[in-house]
């Protein structure tokens, strides 16, 4: 690279013949991963359905996914960096023992009685910083370990272990809350946890050659690391293709921020607990279907289309889930919706890892992370007041929009929600238009070549 100065060439540490490479190394970090998000989704349902049942606050319900993103996004920056300099494996381990910690404090609080909101909050806060250390280290380990042809199915196992998850997790909880208690589904969590960190502790993930742009190699070390982590910005706003992208997967997610929020409390205003785990463990089938679709299926030839056409279809479905208060018709909106994104993220995900040279893949997946997710602290911090003090008083029985939407949608409780839906449709609608009608999008995959292939360095 003309303007990059190679820093190091060196392979991870404990390159040892015992532990697992390439192809088989991702096997192993991904069957850890599909009993690890199972214990993260399990104690996200847990905590929500408690913190709901106990103020009755959409806004209370809502703080959670706020502070369970937001240390994520800020340390963003700092997290692609650490990513690009350290062992892969050695942060991945990191990111995935300090969640078993974290899970291992609220089991105490919740068996003492000593849970409080604020407590919650801090926990969640703190396995989110950690998680800002995930997703580059995976999305780049991805790179080192699979062979380019194979990277789409590669991605679709990563979104169906988040499926499984998304399918068992919202069961397992409904039905155990009930019956064990809070503590003992929170204890779940540190037992996926463990089995996390051995499937990591088998394997080797390469290290590459690591770059940094010329004029900013011979800085001191803290403004070195400064501008390192800008670095993610440069290369993506140089990329207008790249940037807008980045800018529909901001708007889509905010969006999605806004809808995983309010349809528990969608789906909790007319029926239980157990409904609700019913309802979302039936867009988690769909979200299983579609990432079975993607791990067997190499992917369009051309992603964007796929990608704009998907996204029309979720904004769609979103205006038809929420005609009646029916579990039946939002648990099938569920199911299309999420039958959707693994599809999404997958010909998102290979568009990046073709795109971006694996050896800066930390730094530019985490800004890419950092922006794409940026749009969700705002949902979260809106859907809850929007919900309990703009869009409900307007859809009461007596409100004044009873007459209007109210008569298409119905008027009383959780109809306020359920027109705030009818809104992310519309800005779903909105932003595939703008998407679809700027060019360099449109043709993103002519416009870009596609870096070196790295199949030679991983075993096939």
């Amino acid at each position: 690279m003309s303007s990059a100065q190679r820093l190091s060439s060196r392979k991870g540490p404990g390159a040892s013949g015992l532990r697992l490479e390439g192809v088989p190394a991702f096997g192993a970090i991904w069957l850890g991963q599909v009993f690890s998000l199972f214990g993260s989704h399990l104690t996200g349902f847990a905590l929500g359905v408690w913190v709901f049942q106990e103020t009755r606050s959409a806004t209370d319900f809502s703080l959670i996914s706020f502070f369970s993103i937001v240390p994520e996004i800020a340390l963003a920056p700092l997290a692609g960096v650490v990513v690009d300099r350290w062992s892969k494996r050695t942060v991945l381990l990191v990111s995935t023992a300090g969640a078993g910690v974290c899970a291992s404090v609220l089991v105490f609080l919740a068996a003492t009685g000593q849970l409080r909101l604020w407590e919650i909050y801090l926990i969640v806060s703190v396995t989110s910083a950690l998680q800002s250390l995930e997703f580059p280290a995976l999305s780049s380990s991805i790179t080192l370990l699979v062979p380019r042809r194979h990277l789409s199915r590669a991605n679709g196992m990563v979104e169906l272990s988040t499926s499984l998850a998304m399918v068992a997790a919202p069961l397992v909880a409904g039905l155990l809350l009930a019956t064990l208690g809070l503590n003992r589904v929170l204890a779940l969590n540190v037992i996926a946890s463990v089995i996390g960190v051995c499937g990591l502790a088998a394997v080797r993930i390469p290290r590459p050659d690591r770059a940094v742009e010329e004029g900013i190699a011979k800085q001191g070390k803290l403004r070195l690391f400064a501008a390192e982590a800008a670095f993610g910005w440069r290369y993506i706003s140089r990329r207008r293709e790249l940037f807008a992208l980045l800018l529909l997967f901001a708007a889509s997610n905010f969006v999605v921020g806004m809808v995983e929020v309010l349809l528990p409390p969608l789906v909790l205003s007319f029926a239980s607990a157990e409904v609700l785990g019913i309802v979302l463990s039936t867009g988690g089938v769909g979200v299983v279907l579609g990432s079975i679709l993607v791990s067997i299926w190499r992917g369009p030839e051309r992603r964007i289309p796929l990608i704009l056409g998907l996204n029309l279809l979720r904004a769609v479905v979103l205006f038809l889930g929420v005609l009646q208060p029916r579990a039946e018709l939002i648990g099938a909106a569920a199911f299309v919706f999420l039958f959707c994104d693994p599809l999404i993220s997958t010909c998102s995900q290979t568009i990046w890892q073709t795109k971006v040279p694996v050896d800066l893949q930390g730094r530019v997946f985490a800004f890419r992370r950092m922006a794409a997710l940026s749009s969700l602290p705002l949902a979260y911090l809106l859907a809850g007041p929007l919900a309990d003090r703009v869009f409900e008083p307007l859809m009461k029985v007596q409100g004044l929009l009873a007459s209007t939407a109210g008569a298409i949608i119905g008027t009383g409780r959780g109809r306020g929600v359920a027109l705030m839906f009818v809104a992310m449709g519309v800005i779903g609608l909105l932003s595939v238009s703008a998407a679809f009608r700027y060019r360099p999008l449109r043709y993103l995959e002519d416009r870009l070549p596609d870096v070196a292939a790295t199949e030679e360095a991983v075993s096939a």
